[in-house]
């Protein structure tokens, strides 16, 4: 299950919930400001970031800057107590499910939560030899499928 962590405001986590939606991908979405945030979530993030809390925190933020925070100083129990606290300091949206995270809205890298069905269609896996397909003409083909499975479901 893919998870989006949004604020309302963000311009960048409406667009991800819209390109989630328009590939009928389910989502979770948790609103930083209305539902708190865990520990455990943070854990989630870390586990998928490459360059640790640098990839989740703005440094640039606000509250960074009125604290004079020196992240490095901090142990990483302070560091995801702050983040609790404070959730305005995570960089939005951040889109993650089990094995892959991406921060922010970037419409090339959020199509790495396409589902393996759909990469195999745009990649021609079906295709007869020497036919290729099209990016909106494998959405269609998977589109039409999930459709078929919902009314297969009823």
């Amino acid at each position: 299950m893919i998870t989006i962590y949004t604020t309302p405001s963000c311009s960048s986590c409406r667009k991800a919930k819209k390109w989630l939606e328009e590939h009928h991908l389910p989502y979770e979405e948790k609103n930083l400001f209305s539902n708190r945030i865990t520990a455990n979530d943070i854990n989630l993030m870390l586990r998928n970031a490459e360059n640790g809390f640098e990839d989740i925190i703005s440094t640039r933020s606000k509250i960074f800057k009125e604290q004079n925070l020196d992240v490095e100083s901090m142990s990483v129990n302070q560091l995801k107590d702050f983040i609790i606290d404070n959730p305005s300091v995570l960089k939005r949206p951040i889109i993650l499910d089990d094995q892959k995270m991406q921060v922010g809205y970037n419409d090339e890298e959020i199509r790495v939560f396409i589902p393996r069905r759909l990469r195999q269609l745009v990649m021609c896996q079906d295709c007869p030899a020497g036919e290729t397909c099209d990016y909106q003409s494998a959405i269609k083909k998977y589109f039409e499928e999930i459709k078929k499975e919902q009314q297969k479901s009823y």
